[in-house]
Formats: structure tokens, C-alpha cells, sequence
């Protein structure tokens, strides 16, 4: 909107190509710290705040001077404290924009009750409500921030940017073609004539027009960032059903699923993936660069969503996603997802890995027809005509920051 940005964190992987081509826009990236382990756990997680906090802090005094900070929560051990510092150096207004609760994170692996939460808990707590506005992504949110920390707060729901949308045929298939390189299930399960076909599509030699290809398997696709609050044994254990299905006689496609993401548990369900011997599915988990992975939402033919809140307030931008790309959704059940995913009108919401297997079988029964209940959710989301983020941006923030300075 018109607004000088400096842009920092980490750039551990390579921006979408629209914030590379922004004039307005400056990456400062933030180097990521390494090798900080010696002594107890404790230790060494006290020295990674002291020293993040440090180096956080340089950065933020070396920038222009900002009008606003904004920043995401979580992480914000120790960047709301630190960027309230730099405000008070600059004089600038700090803005927080809740995603969830850090202190709900780390229960996750310590427990509700260990002195590492309560401290995470009383310190967003209390720097919380030093922040000029505060910015949230569900009603709910918004009002346990002003029940439990008397923060108030502007809900601004998650919105897909503008290239999440379905993928043209001859877009999919030159990424098809290109994943094939890398990976089996994007290849043609059956030798071809033709060098330009892939697992889904197929180019004709004569009109060159991309088709579907017959026989095609579904494709399925989740991502995720293979942390605790994602537990990806549902989805594996329904996988396992699905398969069972096909070989009780069920007609059911096969299946390709694709699970996208980096994170800590990555090599462990990757270990429990090999250890899978399916005849009618394969699995792959690649690792997609930001041009691409709004183009596979746009082709695929389903998605699943196992993101189960640690707070249960906040909401998967995966799915927001998916929707952006018209993109069904499977969606594992907590607190307020209901408000984004309406269950049998914009997809399906299980609880369990045995729901979500009977979910697949139902979805999946008269594939590829277009008369099916798949097809049907997929014409309701073309039909919502949702704000994207830039409309939605405009709406609740700007009237926060008043005129353009």
C-alpha cells in the first residue's frame, strides 16, 4: 500500500518471487544461530534467548526509522520484548499479530505445568499488553485475549494471497513434468509412447493439447511443518484402511500423497513412511519452492489438514490455502475450526484416522467423475468468493494505521 517495508528474520529458504520484485520491500535477514550446545538443556536454551535478544536488538537500531514494528506471535520469545524496546528507542508503535499462544507450543513438550510455560505464559502476558494494537486470527482468539490478558484485539482471519488458485491443465502438467524428475509417483505408472506424459496428464502429439490421463490416481496433498501439534499417524493409519478397502473390492483410485513441509519430526515419520508397504499408494514428502506450492494446491484433488490447535484458538493457514486454490478439505477436529471449515459444505471434518478413512472411501468412490460429493464442495468454494489478503489487509489494518505517512 504503498509503505517502505524492511522485511526481518531468517531466509532459510528463498521468498515468493513478489516480495523479491518489490521496491517497496528490504529483506534484513537475521542470521540463525548455530552451536549453542553446551551444558544442561536449560542452559542452553537461556543463552539462545540472551543472545537472539542481542542480535535482534542490532538489528532492529541499524534499520531506518520505523513508524510501526510488526510483529508475529509465536515465535515472540524474546522479539515482543525486544521489539518493545526498539519502539521505545524509535518512538515507534508495536503491533502483535497473534497467530497463537508460545507458551501452548512449548506445553506441548513440557506440560502445562512446567516452570519453562509458566514463565513463556506470564512473559506474553505481560509484554503483550505493552503493544499499541494487537491483531488476531479467530473470534475466539480474540476473545480469550481480553478474557485472560485483557489485550484488546482486531480479529483479521487468515486470507489466501492472490496466486492461490486453481491451476490451469498445461500449468499442471509442466509441474508434474518437472516433479517427475525428481520423484516416482509423478511418473506414468505404465511405459508410454509418449515421452510428455506424467503420472495425472498427458500432452496430445498431434494437437498438443494437455489432458487428464486415463487411469490417472487421485492426488492428495497436506503440508506441514512436522511439529507436535500435527500428529501424521491419522493420516497414515487411514491410509492403511484405504488401501484395505481397495483390496476388499472397493473401485477406488489409486492414491499419490503428498506431504510438503520441513521440521524436527520429518526423519521420524519419514521412518514410519518406509516402513508402509502399499500396492495402490505412494507417499512422497518433497520439499517445494514457493512458486510451486500454490500451483500442486491448484492440481490437487483433495486436501487433509491434521493441524490440531495447541490453543485451540487459532485456525491452519494450510487450509486457508486450499481454499484460496478451491481446494476440498479434510480437516481434523478441534475447538474453532468450524470457523473456516463448514463440515459437508467446504469439506469434511473427522476426529479420528478411522473417520478420515471412510471420508477418502466416500470421496474417492466415483472418482474421477464430476458428479460427485468432491466436485460438489469444490463448486461451493467457487462460489464464496472469498476476500483475498490484500482486500482483507485493507479492510481491518490500514483504518488501524490512519494515513499514509
Amino acid at each position: 500500500h504503498g509503505r517502505q517495508v524492511a522485511l526481518l528474520g531468517y531466509l532459510q529458504t528463498r521468498p515468493h518471487r513478489d516480495v523479491l520484485d518489490s521496491e517497496n520491500i528490504r529483506l534484513v535477514p537475521v542470521a540463525e544461530l548455530r552451536g549453542l550446545r553446551v551444558g544442561p538443556k536449560l542452559f542452553q536454551y537461556v543463552l539462545k534467548v540472551l543472545v537472539q535478544s542481542v542480535q535482534l536488538l542490532y538489528t532492529l537500531l541499524r534499520i531506518d526509522q520505523p513508524s510501526y514494528i510488526l510483529l508475529q506471535n509465536p515465535p515472540g520469545l524474546p522479539s515482543i520484548a525486544v521489539a518493545w524496546v526498539a519502539g521505545l528507542w524509535w518512538g515507534s508503535k508495536l503491533i502483535i499479530d497473534w497467530h497463537n499462544y508460545g507458551y501452548t507450543i512449548l506445553s506441548l513438550s513440557h506440560g502445562r505445568s512446567h516452570p519453562l510455560v509458566l514463565i513463556a505464559k506470564w512473559y506474553e502476558k505481560l509484554f503483550g499488553r505493552l503493544s499499541d494494537y494487537n491483531l488476531c486470527v479467530t473470534d475466539a482468539m480474540k476473545k480469550d485475549l481480553w478474557v485472560n490478558f485483557k489485550i484488546k484485539a482486531e480479529t483479521l482471519y487468515d486470507k489466501p494471497a492472490s496466486y492461490f488458485k486453481e491451476t490451469p491443465l498445461d500449468l499442471q502438467h509442466n509441474l508434474f513434468m518437472r516433479l517427475a524428475k525428481a520423484y516416482k509417483p509423478f511418473q506414468p505408472r505404465t511405459a508410454s509412447p509418449s515421452a510428455d506424459r506424467s503420472a495425472f496428464t498427458e500432452r496430445d502429439g498431434r494437437s498438443g493439447d494437455v489432458l487428464k490421463a486415463r487411469g490417472r490416481p487421485a492426488l492428495l496433498i497436506s503440508s506441514t511443518s512436522w511439529s507436535e501439534d500435527e500428529d501424521f499417524s491419522v493420516l497414515l493409519r487411514a491410509l492403511e484402511d484405504y488401501e484395505r478397502f481397495i483390496k476388499e473390492g472397493a473401485e477406488l483410485p489409486a492414491l499419490v500423497c503428498v506431504i510438503t513441509g520441513k521440521g524436527p519430526l520429518k526423519d521420524y515419520y519419514n521412518g514410519l513412511i518406509q516402513n508402509l508397504h502399499f500396492e495402490h499408494i505412494q507417499i512422497c514428502t518433497p520439499w517445494l519452492e514457493a512458486e510451486d506450492y500454490p500451483l500442486l494446491l491448484g492440481s490437487a484433488d483433495l486436501g487433509v489438514c491434521l493441524h490440531k490447535s495447541s490453543s485451540g484458538l487459532d485456525l491452519p493457514m494450510k487450509v486457508v490455502d486450499m481454499f484460496g486454490c478451491c481446494l476440498p478439505v479434510c480437516a481434523i477436529h478441534f475447538e474453532c475450526l468450524h470457523e473456516l471449515v463448514r463440515h459437508n459444505e467446504n469439506g469434511l471434518i473427522f476426529r479420528d484416522s478411522q473417520e478420515l478413512a471412510k471420508q477418502l472411501k466416500m470421496l474417492f468412490l466415483d472418482f474421477p467423475s464430476q458428479g460427485g460429493k468432491l466436485q460438489s464442495f469444490r463448486e461451493n468454494l467457487r462460489a464464496s468468493r472469498q476476500l483475498r489478503w490484500e482486500q482483507s489487509w485493507a479492510q481491518t489494518v490500514l483504518p488501524l494505521l490512519g494515513n499514509k505517512e
